[in-house]
């Protein structure tokens, strides 16, 4: 290939990668013990993110010593020298008071941190020193971060959006407190998804040619570090009402959970058991458990203890230099943790039961109970759980990764880079909600209470719902709560936090309805609308009131243009947001409920429901009013109400709050860049020096520097060793890459010697080349002019010479300057560059592809019809072939057929789609950019049409 031709493949390329620049997606799965992270990007499949130790997970831990933040193993070898110093097992400690249950059992389990409330939101605030705190969003915000950089460095492009995972019981502060973590590590959730909704989806992926029209039922069971959950998930092909598509769709029907069931109690129990062993030896008089160091070294052998006897039967704890240097080895059996964790076992089929019971489906319907999370390695839970179920466990999924691939997928599908196969998530509500108000009867009697239920236990989200309050004359309030919490303990309704949701006030009511009673004809009442999002986040949206008023037609005509464009604008937001929150399904459906329904939970459960489309028609149509007039017709009306609403939960960082923490962390990072780029220079200046020293030593390097720039290199190498190694103050990274420069610039004189004296004889070779496929080139263009074949004039004899005196001057040029250049040793300053010699080479192709050029494009000049019929058509193509053909050694020819290709038919806007190694893989395909107009194949594996418009679900 020419070096024109190279040229011009790398610009395409980078303007190709400058388009698909910011399409890659990633998913983070932070648990309460390890992260994982995903990523997809174009022309890559989902995969995992590396970390900076070329491992799949790492540990979920941040740690502060000296100025200095790390994270992951580093910070665990911190966490074992000072354990206050490094924060873990955070996630469930979001959106916590400080009084919460959950926060006292950290406390306990940790005692070594110093955890104080928020001054404002009463949260928990982490105090490492009388200078330096640090809340959990902001500890979260850098795990999420640092999880951002290893997707960054494993896509090498810049990544703004991700889907995080939660446990299914998060609640609203939780999921609140984990989006405003996310925007302080500069992240754009596109969705929360529950951590059994995307292994569910992930299953399903891989599994897809296995889902028909018939419900499939599988039951999901997580044990990881920090709780026990489980999931009944069915499996079916559906129609979409609105599409006319099948797809195949997996919905939540029952969840359990257990937060406090985990791999991390059964390492507790280890660590306390391990702790008294030693204390019992008495070889010191400290109790073990009193010196924070011991105790975290106590920890970290229990976890590695619990892992072992996963697999083995028995094996030794054994720690070097425990407590005031003293060793310490203990053999410990699996029977003795199993004696350890005697009352654990039984809980862990609890969580399976519920989501049984939720879902009211039997295990006999249940195809498989599928295992992920590390915590399901232990015999004993297996053990457990087969003795309940009676029948083989699935562990056909990867227990650390499914859900961080099935999270990736999703992000891909929210993404608007890519496009999958359409697999619809339907989750389902853990904790009831409900609307509870006040209204007063009159006649003197006692108010009454009010609740109705909004969004009931297992209901798929996302989903809108509609209240109508029509019994209220002057401004009321009502709030939104978690409802119908009985099948909870007391002690997990406790580590909910706040019943209380939202209130929301409305104002200015009384007036609002004196404003409208001239013209009212029916009252519909003051209508508030609700959503529960895809990311299980509850939402008011808003209050209106609605009732219908008597028009003439004059002034319908009147205001038909604005109300057409009012009311299609109103259907177009309508129906957006209908396509966002219902993913085209039925289910998803407006719930109106009226003040004139008693409050019982038999009512509530009983409550009318209406679809959207139904429930928008009163809106979009007007109604002919019983009367004889034909001129009047009722239109409804709708008036925004006036409302306040606050959060009643702990509120999120925000305000002031929020922006203090967000110049903390950019402060933290200014100083972990600047560090980063001191050791980086340091590094690259302590290389160089060594780098320099031994080339010199290597006779082919030292052969191109003279005695006197070789003195003068070592004698700055040895000054510059040993000024690297003193004590330097306040060092900056400005004065390592100032002194690399300087060296760089002294060295640089014999390795480009000598680059170019290993690189001259393959230059020299394609230039020889180049020349000799000139010459045949040439001695055929000499045939093409009109003094030599005249029926085929395609070169003027001009052409011809300056291509020759070309071909001669170049040869004669590298002949004079080779024998020049051999006449000099190796150490003297080069005369035949490597640049000259491409130079050559590029003048030469000029010339040769410009005469190419010329004969594809020539044409035979037309003759009078009587020549018309001695002409043969084929001579032509035989010219141009003979040329080409001819021309074929040399760099013109390749030129040639490249050319031919852009000039057939255009095949290249077709779809391409590879056949991958797994039928099931999904395929994600790059959308359509503006300028290539043309889809591209991120995985390989369906053979569905790219250019397939995207349809949201």
């Amino acid at each position: 290939m020419s070096a024109l031709l190279l040229m011009l493949c790398i610009m395409a390329f980078q303007q190709h990668n400058s388009l698909v620049q910011s399409a890659a997606v990633m998913s983070v799965d932070l648990g309460a013990e390890w992260m994982k992270v995903g990523v997809v990007s174009p022309g890559v499949p989902m995969e995992i993110a590396l970390n900076r130790e070329s491992k799949r997970k790492t540990p979920a831990i941040i740690a502060f010593r000296d100025g200095v933040r790390t994270v992951g193993e580093d910070a665990q070898t911190i966490g074992i020298r000072e354990p206050s110093a490094a924060y873990g097992y955070l996630l469930d400690l979001l959106g916590k008071t400080i009084d919460n249950p959950i926060v006292d059992q950290y406390r306990k389990r940790f005692p070594y941190y110093t955890i104080v409330g928020d001054k404002e939101r009463n949260t928990v605030v982490f105090k490492k020193s009388d200078t330096e705190e640090f809340s959990v969003e902001e500890l979260i915000a850098q795990l999420l971060a640092k999880a951002k950089e290893y997707a960054q460095v494993s896509t090498e492009q810049v990544i703004t959006e991700c889907v995080l995972t939660v446990p299914g019981y998060f609640g609203q502060a939780e999921r609140e407190a984990l989006l405003v973590a996310a925007q302080l590590a500069n992240l754009k959730v596109l969705q929360l998804i529950n951590d059994y909704a995307a292994v569910a989806l992930n299953y399903g992926v891989f599994h897809r040619g296995e889902i028909n029209e018939t419900a499939q039922y599988f039951l999901f069971y997580d044990m990881g570090a920090y709780k026990t959950s489980a999931a009944v998930v069915s499996y079916q092909l559906v129609k979409d009402k609105q599409t006319k598509e099948t797809n195949p769709v997996v919905q939540v029907l029952g969840v359990g959970y257990d937060r406090t069931l985990g791999g991390l109690e059964i390492q507790l129990r280890l660590r306390d058991y391990l702790a008294s062993e030693f204390n019992a030896l008495k070889k010191t008089k400290t109790d073990v458990t009193n010196s924070p160091r011991a105790l975290a070294k106590l920890f970290k052998e229990a976890g590695r203890l619990k892992n072992v006897l996963s697999a083995n039967n028995d094996h030794y704890a054994q720690i070097e230099n425990l407590l005031e240097d003293h060793d310490f080895k203990l053999p410990v059996s699996r029977e003795k943790l199993e004696e350890l964790c005697a009352d654990l076992w039984p809980r862990t089929t609890k969580p399976l039961e519920d989501a049984l019971a939720t879902s009211n489906l039997s295990l006999d319907v249940i195809n498989q109970v599928i295992l992920f999370g590390g915590g399901t390695r232990v015999p004993r839970v297996q053990e457990t759980i087969k003795a309940l179920i009676k029948q083989e466990l699935g562990k056909n999924l990867n227990a650390d990764e499914s859900a961080t691939m099935g999270a990736v997928y999703k992000a891909a599908d929210l993404s608007s880079g890519f496009k999958v196969q359409k697999f619809v998530v339907k989750d389902a509500v853990v904790f009831p909600l409900q609307v509870a108000f006040e209204r007063d009867p009159g006649d003197g009697a006692a108010v009454k209470h009010v609740k109705r239920a909004l969004f009931a236990l297992m209901n798929p989200y996302p989903q809108k719902k509609v209240i109508t309050f029509n019994k209220h004359t002057d401004d009321f309030e009502f709030y939104v709560n978690y409802g119908d919490l009985e099948r909870y303990s007391a002690d997990e309704v406790a580590a909910i936090g706040s019943l209380n949701v939202t209130r929301v006030q409305l104002q200015q009511v009384k007036e609002l309805l004196e404003k409208s009673k001239k013209d009212l004809v029916d009252n519909k009442g003051i209508k508030a609308y609700f959503y529960l999002d895809d990311s299980g986040i509850f939402r008011c949206t808003g209050v209106e009131y609605v009732y219908e008023k008597q028009k003439l037609d004059d002034e319908l005509d009147e205001d038909s243009t604005l109300a057409k464009l009012g009311s299609t604008i109103s259907k177009l937001f309508t129906k957006e947001a209908e396509k966002t929150a219902s993913d085209g399904d039925a289910n998803n459906s407006e719930q109106r409920a009226t003040e004139e329904e008693t409050p019982s939970p038999s009512d509530d459960a009983k409550q009318p429901k209406k679809s959207e489309e139904e429930a928008s028609k009163p809106e979009a149509e007007s109604a002919t009013p019983e009367t004889k007039n034909e001129t009047l017709k009722l239109v409804v009306i709708k008036t925004p109400v006036v409302h306040k609403t606050e959060l009643q939960f702990a509120a999120p960082l925000s305000g002031t709050g929020y922006d203090s923490s967000l110049a903390k962390l950019q402060a933290i990072n200014k100083v972990e860049e600047d560090r980063v780029r001191l050791e980086s220079a340091f590094n690259a200046l302590e290389s160089h020096i060594i780098e320099v020293q031994q080339k010199l030593d290597e006779p082919q390097y030292a052969d191109c520097a003279t005695a006197e720039e070789k003195e003068k290199l070592l004698a700055e190498c040895s000054k510059l060793s040993e000024w690297l190694y003193d004590d330097v103050e306040n060092p900056k990274a400005e004065l390592y890459e100032d002194k690399l420069a300087k060296l760089q610039k002294l060295s640089n004189v014999f390795l480009a010697r000598h680059w170019e004296h290993e690189e001259r004889p393959d230059a020299i070779k394609a230039l020889k080349s180049m020349i000799e496929g000139a010459d045949k080139f040439l001695l055929s263009a000499r045939n093409l002019t009109k003094d030599t074949n005249p029926e085929k004039d395609v070169y003027t004899q001009v052409e011809i010479d300056t291509l020759a005196k070309v071909i001669d001057e170049t040869t004669t040029w590298l002949k004079t300057e080779q024998a020049a250049q051999k006449k000099l040793s190796r150490n003297a300053d080069v005369r035949l560059m490597v640049k000259d010699i491409t130079d050559k080479m590029s003048l030469l192709d000029r010339e040769v592809k410009y005469l190419v050029n010329k004969i594809k494009n020539w044409k035979p000049k037309v003759k009078p019809d009587s020549t018309k019929e001695k002409t043969k058509p084929k001579e032509t193509t035989t010219a141009g072939e003979e040329a080409e053909a001819t021309s074929g050694s040399g760099n013109g020819s390749g030129n040639g057929n490249a050319e031919e290709q852009a000039e057939a038919p255009n095949t290249a806007e077709q779809p391409t789609v590879v056949e991958g190694e797994q039928e099931q893989l999904p395929i994600l395909v790059e959308e359509e950019q503006e300028e290539q107009k043309e889809a591209e194949t991120v995985t390989p594996t369906a053979a569905e049409d790219a250019n397939t418009p995207r349809s949201d679900l």
